[in-house]
């Protein structure tokens, strides 16, 4: 083996054996549950909004993403649980006119905020495990131009911003960001 090449050859094999004591790390390898917490309670997230049953949906799809991601039993009663996870929708906002349609003015596309606060509490020992406040979720829908053939799309936006924010609260608890 000449020299250039066996330069190469120990510059690649240092680079490999120093690589991983560089201090880099993928995001989202920890976990922020305790192993001795089996049974997680996700009791109705309170609705602090005018919104009716916004709360309910997202408590729904909050138990669907554990159920469908984890090993976790999910129990709706807090004293049958290990720990529990507590959320309120606390705001719910609708801005109008995201779009408009340059010809006639009106509106076309509008915006819902969705707005949670959510808590994952160690029923064993009183200790906040996870808490976020104020964390947003925004959802855009189309607004029909033609009056007669209105359909009302901020059904669907809701529920679509409840299935992301599932999702992401789920993700924020088990990936510990």
């Amino acid at each position: 083996m000449t020299t250039a090449p066996r330069v190469c050859s120990v510059l690649v094999l240092a680079a490999a054996l120093l690589a991983p004591a560089c201090g880099y790390h993928l995001g989202g390898q920890g976990d922020l549950i305790p192993k001795n917490i089996k049974t997680i309670a996700i009791p109705s997230f309170i609705n602090g909004t005018v919104r009716v049953q916004i709360a309910a949906l997202l408590t729904a799809d909050v138990v669907r993403e554990f159920e469908s991601r984890t090993k976790y039993v999910i129990v709706t009663d807090p004293k049958q649980a290990d720990a529990v996870l507590s959320g309120s929708v606390v705001r719910f906002d609708t801005l109008g006119g995201i779009t408009t349609d340059p010809v006639t003015g009106r509106a076309t596309s509008s915006q819902i905020i969705v707005t949670v606060s959510f808590k994952l509490t160690d029923n064993h020992t009183g200790k906040v495990l996870f808490n976020k406040t104020g964390y947003e979720f925004r959802e855009r829908y189309e607004i029909a131009s033609d009056l007669p053939q209105y359909f009302d799309e901020s059904n669907t936006a809701v529920k679509r911003a409840c299935d992301k924010a599932a999702l992401a609260i789920v993700a924020l608890i088990l990936e510990a960001f």
